[in-house]
C-alpha cells in the first residue's frame, strides 16, 4: 500500500508541477549542447523528492527506520534538492554547487558514522580516517555523475528505478529491511515521476531531481554495504552505466585539455542518440544492460561476496569497451535530436 501510495503521489504531483511550470513558462530551453528540440517544462524532480522525504518522515514517525539513515537522507537530500532548485531558475557556480555537494556529503557520512568496512574479495579493509575523505568525495561524484547523466528522455529515472528496486530487493533478502524499504520506497516515487518523463519527456527532472538521486542512491550503497553481502562493488554494478559512461567521458575531457565542468553532449549515450536518431532506443537499450547484463552479474554477487570484486570487474569492463567505441568524451556537432523517441 505504501508504495503504490508513493507512486500515485509522485504522478499526481509531477502533473501539477508540469501544469504550474507551463502557466509560468520555466522551461529548458534547447541549445546546441541539448539532445532535444522542443522547450519543456522543467524542476518535475520536485515531485518525487517531496514525495520521498514525506515518505520517509512516515518511515521513521513509525519507527520503521532508524533516526540516523533518516537525518543522513534528509539532511544531505535537503541540500542538493534546493541547490539543485535553485539552478534550476539562475545557474550557480560550479564552485558553490560543489561547496554545497561537500556539505551535504560531509554531514550524510556523519549521520551514518562514516564508511563501512570494504570488502575487497580477499580481504576487508576498514578505513579509518581516510574513510571519512573517500565517503565525501564518493557521494559528491555521484551527485555529479547524475546530473551528468541525465540528458535524454526517461534514462535517469529509469535508472533509479532499476538500482533502487534491484538494490532494495537484495537488502531486503540480505536481512537489512529497514535500507531495503528506503530503498523500494525511492523507487515508487521516481517510477511515479517517469511516467510523465518517459520517451517522449513531457517534462524533465531538472538538477532538482538529478542531484538529489545521485545522492540518495550513494548514501544508501555506502549505508547498505555494512551489510556482509551488500558490498560496494555490488552497488557498482547496478550503477555500472552511469559510472562508466560519466568515468571515461570525464577522463576523455580532462586529457583534452577541456573543463570537467563545461556543459557537453559527448556522453556515450548521447553520441548514440545521435547515431541511432531516438531517446527511447538508447533508454531501452540501458535498461536491457541493467536487467539482462549487470542484475545477473549483481545477485551472483549477493550470493558470493568474496568475489564480487572480480564479478564488478568481469561486468564493467565491457561496458568501458562500449564508451570507448562509442568516442565517450569527444566532441560531436552532429544536429540535434528530437526527443519524439521515435
Amino acid at each position: 500500500m505504501l508504495l503504490a501510495a508513493v507512486l500515485i503521489s509522485a504522478a499526481g504531483l509531477t502533473g501539477i508541477i508540469r501544469a504550474v511550470a507551463l502557466k509560468r513558462q520555466l522551461l529548458d530551453i534547447p541549445n546546441h549542447r541539448s539532445s532535444h528540440q522542443r522547450p519543456t517544462p522543467k524542476g518535475g524532480g520536485l515531485a518525487f523528492v517531496i514525495t520521498f522525504l514525506m515518505a520517509l518522515t512516515g518511515l521513521v514517525l513509525t519507527h520503521a527506520i532508524p533516526l540516523s539513515i533518516y537525518l543522513a537522507l534528509m539532511a544531505g537530500g535537503l541540500i542538493t534538492a534546493v541547490v539543485g532548485y535553485v539552478d534550476d531558475l539562475r545557474e550557480l557556480s560550479p564552485k558553490i554547487r560543489i561547496i554545497s555537494h561537500v556539505g551535504a556529503a560531509a554531514i550524510g557520512l556523519l549521520c551514518i558514522g562514516g564508511m563501512p568496512p570494504l570488502n575487497l574479495g580477499f580481504t576487508v579493509w576498514h578505513w579509518g580516517w581516510i574513510g571519512h575523505a573517500v565517503g565525501v568525495l564518493g557521494l559528491v561524484w555521484t551527485i555529479n555523475l547524475y546530473n551528468f547523466m541525465d540528458g535524454i528522455d526517461g534514462i535517469a529515472a529509469s535508472e533509479a528505478v532499476f538500482a533502487s528496486v534491484a538494490g532494495g530487493a537484495l537488502l531486503i533478502a540480505a536481512g537489512t529491511a529497514d535500507l531495503g524499504t528506503i530503498s523500494l520506497v525511492l523507487a515508487a516515487a521516481c517510477a511515479g515521476f517517469l511516467i510523465w518523463n518517459w520517451p517522449p519527456a513531457k517534462i524533465f527532472m531538472g538538477d532538482t531531481g538529478s542531484g538529489f538521486l545521485g545522492y540518495m542512491l550513494g548514501l544508501l550503497a555506502i549505508a547498505g554495504s555494512g551489510s556482509s553481502r551488500m558490498t560496494l562493488w555490488l552497488w557498482g554494478l547496478l550503477l555500472g552505466v552511469f559510472i562508466v559512461d560519466t568515468l571515461v567521458t570525464l577522463v576523455t575531457r580532462v586529457r583534452a585539455g577541456r573543463k570537467w565542468s563545461q556543459a557537453h553532449r559527448s556522453h556515450a549515450y548521447q553520441h548514440l542518440t545521435i547515431r541511432w536518431g531516438s531517446h527511447l532506443k538508447v533508454t531501452l537499450a540501458v535498461n536491457l544492460i541493467n536487467v539482462l547484463w549487470l542484475l545477473p552479474l549483481a545477485v551472483a554477487a549477493w550470493q558470493w561476496p568474496p568475489g564480487s570484486l572480480v564479478l564488478a570487474a568481469a561486468g564493467l569492463v565491457p561496458l568501458l569497451i562500449t564508451a570507448v567505441v562509442l568516442k565517450a568524451g569527444q566532441e560531436s556537432f552532429s544536429s540535434t535530436i528530437s526527443s519524439s523517441g521515435s
